[in-house]
């Protein structure tokens, strides 16, 4: 019994932090740039930024009116610029190198990361284009990302379903923002997993319980 205890605590150290994020791109085709990035962890922290060299030929009227319109910093030159330099509330507009090189630095601040986002085909493999290779992604990312849609799927409710109306964070003025979005996900994904996080809950204050009496009532 105090061996499976000690198991479960072991597995609640090594948890890792989910990140939710999403992108904003040039567009549904295979050779789309990325626009724009926005990342939030399940503890708050984010990370946001615009990049400044995508193609804009590749964008379509629906592009420039949702997405560009949009930006947060479309008044910043397009030089680059890091607009905080925060761990908890990252903010800049550059480059795709310089962008990456950003991203790299606030991963290193979590252990191990966990990827969710919403409908995720191209965003993670825009993702993982920003570091040249699938392989080349910060090695504390577990290369296997989770989709909000599937989760939704499983739990019973229809995958098209109205993210901001589910998450009760309805606005037109920021929705397709990357930061936004991915806030939406992150509301959707806590609402999805309350009740199991409740059941978690009561199962990790029993397993303490358990071990304290163990380790009270093991001899000296």
């Amino acid at each position: 019994m105090s061996l499976i205890i000690l198991t479960k605590l072991k597995l609640i150290l090594k948890m890792m932090t989910k990140i939710f994020f999403d992108t904003e791109f040039t567009g549904l085709k295979q050779d789309a740039d990325l626009i724009s990035i926005g990342l939030v962890s399940e503890c708050g922290k984010t990370f946001y930024a615009e990049f400044t060299d995508y193609n804009f030929v590749k964008c379509d009227d629906w592009i420039f009116e949702n997405i560009i319109k949009k930006l947060v910093f479309n008044d910043y030159p397009k030089s680059g610029i890091i607009i905080s330099n925060d761990p908890a509330v990252f903010r800049m507009k550059a480059n795709s190198l310089s962008i990456k090189e950003q991203l790299e630095k606030w991963f290193s601040q979590f252990d191990k990361v966990e990827i969710w986002s919403d409908c995720l085909a191209y965003d993670w493999v825009l993702f993982c284009g920003l570091f040249g290779h699938a392989f080349n992604i910060p090695k504390n990312i577990y290369y296997i990302p989770f989709d909000i849609c599937t989760l939704f799927k499983i739990k019973g409710i229809d995958p098209d379903i109205n993210r901001e109306e589910y998450a009760d964070m309805n606005s037109e003025i920021l929705k397709h923002n990357a930061l936004w979005d991915a806030q939406v996900i992150k509301k959707c994904y806590n609402k999805l997993m309350s009740n199991e996080m409740v059941c978690e809950w009561s199962t990790l204050r029993a397993c303490k319980f358990v071990f304290c009496y163990i380790s009270m009532a093991r001899p000296g």
